[in-house]
């Protein structure tokens, strides 16, 4: 979809909907991971950041431009991070550039880069407006006929998740590492979903509606 034109979607609909459905508009970024009971330091977060992560994800936790399979981690839920740390560091998940940077981490130091992360404001992004209408129809109410349920089940009307769920913050996600995350759970190559529940998603969907919703998912924000 190179040179397709991308708009920026309207983060005000987006916080009528988390408001009228009584969900609460706080940021990870606005929290540290002692706040969720990680007890992380931001500040030695940044230390280590610079050391292991910047290459790929940015000191910014924007990622690097032209690079857009490597997520965004700016603003993410600091419990999802850890998770997902630890995940690559116990071998539970693997991707052939994560795993070998996370094993050599202790856990103090997976918490502090948690903590770290929630604290940074992310970019956003845009979606392509060609693919936006039947994205968010996936996304608001999934597709009845083949069983795919709606995303807002567990990541919310405005894709900001929730962290003591571990439900990540998907708004604002580059479009193609969303894509490639469904891709890699409807192949089972990733794995560590509780109770199978992102396989189960990810396999009813078909290649158009993957890129549809990841395309309206980059183009969620507050």
């Amino acid at each position: 979809m190179e040179g397709a034109m991308k708009i920026s979607l309207s983060s005000t609909l987006a916080a009528a909907a988390l408001l009228a459905a009584g969900t609460a508009l706080a940021s990870p970024a606005a929290e540290s991971g002692k706040s969720f009971g990680l007890d992380g330091d931001p500040e030695k977060g940044k230390e280590k950041a610079s050391q292991v992560c910047q290459a790929c994800h940015g000191m910014d936790g924007n990622g690097i431009p032209g690079q857009p399979v490597w997520p965004k981690l700016a603003g993410q839920h600091p419990q999802y991070i850890y998770k997902q740390l630890m995940n690559f560091k116990n071998n539970e998940r693997y991707n052939v550039q994560m795993s070998p940077m996370a094993m050599p981490l202790t856990e103090d130091d997976v918490k502090n880069l948690a903590a770290y992360y929630a604290t940074l404001e992310q970019s956003g992004g845009t979606a392509e407006a060609a693919l936006v209408k039947k994205g968010e129809s996936i996304y608001r109410a999934g597709n009845p006929e083949s069983g795919v349920p709606a995303c807002t089940g567990c990541h919310g009307p405005a894709g900001l998740g929730s962290n003591l769920a571990k439900f990540p913050r998907i708004a604002g996600q580059h479009s193609e590492y969303v894509a490639q995350t469904l891709q890699h759970f409807r192949s089972h190559e990733r794995a560590n979903d509780p109770n199978q529940m992102m396989r189960g998603v990810a396999g009813k969907m078909t290649d158009e509606e993957i890129e549809a919703v990841a395309a309206y998912i980059e183009g969620l924000s507050r």
